[in-house]
C-alpha cells in the first residue's frame, strides 16, 4: 500500500512579527530558505525557557523540509559579551576556557532532545573583523559615531524605519547620545544610541579585547548576529527566529545596524517564540522554580519527553510548565509508544478486507494542512491521537492487515520527522529477559504471587513491562524508560 502525499500541496505559512500577518514560507532564491536562529549565551547551561525557544526552532526547520522545501540554518552562540566576560575574569581563566565546557554542553543537551544539528553554528569570537568592517561602514555613512567615552555608538534617530519590528514609535521612546547605554544588559522599555564597540576598559574587561581602527575594545551583543548572519547567509534572511524577548531591542538593533550598513532588508520573516512559565510564573531562581535541562534528566525524565512537553502547546502562546504537564506528557508519550510496538510487533496474516488507504491520507493532510497554518502543533497532535484511537480499535478488532501495519507505521514516520519524539527503534527481547518473563510465568502456575510480583518489578526496572493477556504473557520494552537509561 503505498501513501500518497503531496508536500507541495499545502502553503507552509508564519505569522510575520513584523506585519502581524500569516505570510507563506518561500526561499528567496528558489533553491533553500535561508534560516538564522538565536542560540545561546554560553556563560552557563541552558534552562528549560531557552530549549522551548530551540525546541520551536527545531520544530520550525523540521517542518519545511515536511512541506517539501530545502533549508539552511544558523544558530549563533554568543561567546563574548558582559556574561561571559565576567565570568572568565572572575574564574581566572581565558574567556575561550570559560566558555568552552558551556559550549559542549549545550551540544550535549541538544543530543538528548534530538534537536537536528544546525548546519552552522558560528561563535562570536570567531567573527569580529567582520564585525569591524560593518562597524567601519557604519561610522563612514554617518549613522553611527565614537562618543566621548571612547565607544563606537549607533545614531538610532539616523535610521528612520527604527521600531518597525516591536511596533515602537520613536518619538515615543529616549533616544540620542545623551540617553546612550554603553552595556549590553540595559533595560528594555527604552531606547537609546546603542553600542557597537565597546572601549577597552582593564577593570571591567580584564585581558579581554580585540585590537580594531576605533582603538582595543570588543564588540556590543546586536552587532554579533548582524555579522554572522550576513558572512554565513547573506544579506537578506528568509527568516529569523527567536525568542519574543528579543524583538526589542536586539532584533530592533540587528534590523537597524543591518539595514543601514547592506541597503536591504535583513529578514522577510521574522518569527518568535513566547516565554515559558513556571507555575504561572515567571522562572526565577530567586523563586526556586528555575530549571536547566539537566536538573530534569537528574529527576529521571527523558529529554523525549521533556521535548513533547515544550513543543505540544502553539509556539505563539505562553506555555506552562509544572512537574504535573510533564507527567502528563510522559503518559501521552507512552501511548504514542504502545502504539507503535503494537504494529512493530504485529503477526496477523489476513489480508485484503479493510484497507486504510483512505483514511490514513485523509489524517496525514489533515495533520499538514494544521501544520501549515502558522505551525499549529496542538491541531497536528490531535490529529496524531485521533489515528491512534482509531488503530487501536482495529487492532484489539483484529481488523488490521499486514499493509495496514506497515501504511500506519508510514505515517506516523511522516508525522515524527516533524515531532522528533517518536522511537520505531526495533529491538529483539534478550535471553535473560525471556527468562525472567517464563520464571514469572512458572510461578503462577505455582500461585506463588509473591515470587510473580517480584519478577514483574524486576523486570520493570530493567526496562520492560509485562502484560497479561489470555494467550499468555506479552513482553515488551517500556520505550520512554530505555530512552531515559540512554542519557
Amino acid at each position: 500500500m503505498q501513501i500518497s502525499f503531496d508536500p507541495k500541496a499545502f502553503a507552509f505559512q508564519l505569522v510575520n512579527t513584523e506585519t502581524k500577518k500569516k505570510e507563506v514560507v518561500r526561499p528567496l532564491d528558489g533553491i533553500k530558505v535561508r534560516l538564522y536562529t538565536c542560540g545561546p549565551t554560553v556563560y552557563d547551561v541552558a534552562h528549560i525557557g531557552n530549549f522551548r525557544t530551540f525546541v520551536f526552532e527545531d520544530l520550525l526547520c523540521r517542518a519545511i523540509r515536511f512541506f517539501g522545501m530545502a533549508v539552511i540554518q544558523v544558530m549563533n552562540l554568543t561567546d563574548v559579551d558582559d556574561k561571559t566576560i565576567r565570568g572568565a575574569i572572575k574564574n581566572n581563566v581565558t574567556l575561550d576556557e570559560f566558555t568552552r565546557p558551556f559550549k559542549e554542553a549545550f551540544f550535549e543537551d541538544l543530543k538528548a532532545m534530538n534537536i537536528v544539528a544546525a548546519d552552522h553554528y558560528p561563535e562570536a569570537t570567531s567573527y569580529i573583523q567582520e564585525m569591524i568592517v560593518m562597524i567601519e561602514e557604519l561610522l563612514k555613512d554617518g549613522v553611527a559615531y565614537k562618543g566621548s567615552d571612547g565607544s563606537i555608538y549607533f545614531a538610532i534617530a539616523k535610521f528612520n524605519s527604527y521600531g518597525k519590528l516591536s511596533h515602537l514609535k520613536l518619538e515615543s521612546l529616549q533616544h540620542g547620545a545623551s540617553n546612550r547605554v554603553e552595556h549590553d544588559e540595559y533595560l528594555k522599555e527604552s531606547a537609546s544610541d546603542f553600542v557597537l564597540w565597546k572601549k577597552y576598559d582593564p577593570e571591567r574587561d580584564g585581558k579581554i579585547f580585540w585590537e580594531s581602527p576605533f582603538g582595543p575594545g570588543r564588540p556590543g551583543w546586536h552587532i554579533e548576529c548582524s555579522c554572522m548572519a550576513k558572512a554565513l547567509l547573506g544579506e537578506t534572511l528568509d527568516i529569523h527566529a527567536g525568542a519574543v524577548d528579543l524583538i526589542f531591542p536586539h532584533h530592533e538593533n540587528e534590523i537597524a545596524q543591518s539595514e543601514a550598513c547592506n541597503k536591504k532588508p535583513l529578514a522577510k520573516l521574522w518569527v518568535h517564540a513566547e516565554h515559558l512559565l513556571v507555575d504561572h510564573k515567571k522562572m526565577s531562581k530567586s523563586l526556586g522554580n528555575f530549571y536547566t535541562l539537566r536538573d530534569l534528566l537528574a529527576k529521571g525524565y527523558s529529554g523525549r519527553v521533556i521535548r513533547f512537553l515544550l513543543l505540544q502547546s502553539h509556539y505563539r502562546m505562553q506555555l506552562n510548565f509544572s512537574f504535573q504537564a510533564l507527567d502528563g506528557a510522559k503518559t501521552s508519550l507512552a501511548r504514542i509508544d504502545e502504539c507503535i510496538v503494537r504494529l512493530e510487533s504485529f503477526t496477523g496474516e489476513k489480508v485484503g478486507g479493510l484497507t486504510l488507504k483512505g483514511y490514513l491520507e485523509g489524517i496525514l493532510f489533515e495533520f499538514a494542512k494544521v501544520l501549515s497554518d502558522d505551525l499549529n502543533v496542538a491541531e497536528a497532535l490531535a490529529q496524531l491521537f485521533e489515528m491512534i484511537r482509531h488503530i487501536n480499535s482495529l487492532y484489539d478488532k483484529a481488523a488490521l492487515t499486514k499493509e495496514d501495519v506497515q501504511a500506519t507505521l508510514e505515517v506516523l514516520q511522516k508525522m515524527d520527522a516533524v515531532l522528533g519524539v517518536m522511537d520505531f527503534e526495533k529491538a529483539e527481547i534478550p535471553d535473560e529477559i525471556q527468562a525472567l518473563v517464563q520464571q514469572r510465568a512458572t510461578a503462577r502456575l505455582e500461585k506463588n504471587w509473591k515470587r510473580s510480583d517480584e519478577l514483574r518489578a524486576e523486570l520493570s526496572q530493567r526496562g520492560y513491562v509485562v502484560e497479561d493477556t489470555p494467550d499468555g504473557a506479552r513482553v515488551k520494552r517500556n520505550k520512554i524508560m530505555r530512552v531515559q537509561n540512554k542519557e
